[in-house]
């Protein structure tokens, strides 16, 4: 493990043991040095540090009180505390506050790094656990339904209050909005996020084998059945069945399934025997039910028991805010899925996706984004690289790019003032610090230029003392 990126502040009102120190360490970490509370606190709002050691005794200030405070911060360091009255109490006091261990004065020097290399290795053991915790939320919760716009925010406060019960969940919406998302959410919301999410397309299949796949069958049930199948309820047991465009299932299907949600009972085709399944029912449907029940093409008895908790997912046109979030995800994905280096649209080609409206909603979006990705052999996404339909003039305003590749558009587009370097510079910069909360490690990380660099470019902006 290298530890020559991690960064270590030592707090102490003596200057020799604070120089001292810093010589001893710097060889191994990044070592910032701070004489009383105050500095200490500017280096912790303005750089990221991995490590805080500070000795109890701080003039008239005290040490614990330091940790204290930095515990309370978001992304605290790891706090050891240095004392020279060293005793139980002082430990077990240090260790209540949230320091992650004490050493006493004298210093070894070799027993100090021992227990900062721990004391990193036990954060990053941290860290990695959080990341996969994340990554698990990412794939399977709620950040995996992109969106911040008002008319998401009933689906996201829905799906959080349903997804701990035991109700069936009916998910309503036009094709492509995201309607298997939803699904997947409340299932891994759930009390069933180990046990099995099933997923049947019941519009892909006849009705005979439709009954098969939903309830199994025995051999010698139709012909072709030469053995005995299990079919998807009995694969769900205890867990989730997704049954996606449930407006196509024909009015005998129907009986069977609303006795299997009703009784929790299923029979296979070809037997008698019922079978007991624990299985929590998830629907979704491009079609209105509520009319189709009407027009007698669905039951109303299945349709009631079905309907538990409605969702409804908008269309993309109704919360296009959210189509730049959606943009930079896909983004993401298709780059390293087809390996090349991170990607950008171009303002024009981003204008021309908002102002589509997107009969295909989401997964025309995304669709959008990976012919963009694949087609382009450069760090930006042009209109040129865009599919077809997208460029085609009854959709939008703008004109051909040029077959040298510059953007033929309205120059009100992007306004000239906008083309200077310098300004778009200290954008980026005030951007970079605005996201990380004004520290500067961190926006240098983000903007990708080291911390002195940005050091010197706040220098130039007036932003820090020369």
């Amino acid at each position: 493990m290298d530890f020559s990126d991690y960064t270590v502040l030592i707090v102490d009102d003596e200057k020799n043991t604070r120089d001292g120190l810093r010589l001893s360490l710097e060889d191994e970490f990044d070592v910032y040095v701070a004489a009383n509370i105050a500095e200490a606190e500017e280096i912790l709002k303005n750089d990221t540090v991995h490590v805080m050691l500070t000795d109890l005794r701080l003039g008239a200030e005290n040490g614990m009180e330091l940790i204290t405070r930095t515990l309370a911060k978001p992304k605290a360091p790891v706090c050891i505390l240095m004392t020279a009255y060293g005793s139980v109490d002082v430990a077990v006091e240090a260790m209540k506050k949230g320091a992650y261990d004490y050493v006493s004065k004298p210093l070894n020097i070799d027993e100090l790094e021992i227990v900062i290399k721990r004391a990193i290795r036990s954060r990053s053991v941290e860290e990695e656990n959080q990341a996969l915790k994340a990554q698990v939320t990412e794939r399977y919760g709620l950040e995996n339904i992109i969106g911040h716009s008002a008319v998401m925010q009933p689906v996201f406060d829905t799906i959080q209050q349903v997804a701990p019960s035991r109700a069936t969940v009916l998910i309503e919406g036009e094709s492509g909005t995201g309607k298997e998302l939803v699904g997947r959410a409340i299932h891994h919301l759930s009390g069933r996020p180990k046990s099995k999410l099933v997923t049947v397309h019941c519009a892909a299949l006849s009705e005979q084998l439709l009954e098969s796949e939903l309830f199994g069958h025995e051999r010698g049930a139709f012909t072709g059945a030469t053995e005995r199948r299990a079919g998807r309820f009995e694969e769900a047991n205890g867990g989730t069945l997704f049954l996606d465009e449930i407006g196509e299932i024909d009015l005998n299907t129907q009986v069977k399934l609303l006795r299997a949600i009703g009784e929790r009972t299923i029979e296979r085709l070809g037997s008698n025997k019922p079978i007991k399944v624990d299985v929590r029912v998830v629907a979704a449907t491009n079609k209105d039910l509520s009319e189709m029940v009407r027009e007698g093409t669905f039951r109303d008895d299945l349709f009631f028991r079905l309907n538990v908790v409605s969702i409804e997912m908008p269309p993309l046109r109704s919360r296009k805010e959210d189509i730049v979030l959606m943009v930079d995800a896909f983004l993401k994905e298709f780059t390293e899925e087809n390996h090349k280096p991170p990607m950008d649209l171009t303002s024009e080609a981003l204008q021309l996706l908002l102002e589509y409206d997107w009969p295909g909603n989401v997964r025309e979006l995304r669709t959008a984004i990976e012919h963009g990705v694949v087609m382009s052999n450069a760090s930006k996404i042009g209109i040129r690289h865009l599919p077809m339909f997208l460029r085609d003039d009854s959709h939008s305003g703008f004109r051909a790019e040029s077959s040298s590749g510059g953007v033929l558009t309205s120059p009100t587009v992007i306004p000239g003032d906008d083309l200077n370097i310098a300004m778009m510079e200290q954008k980026l910069i005030r951007l970079a610090l605005e996201r990380t909360g004004d520290n500067r490690t961190e926006a240098a990380q983000l903007l990708g230029i080291s911390r002195r660099t940005m050091q010197r470019k706040l220098k130039e902006m007036g932003l820090v003392d020369g």
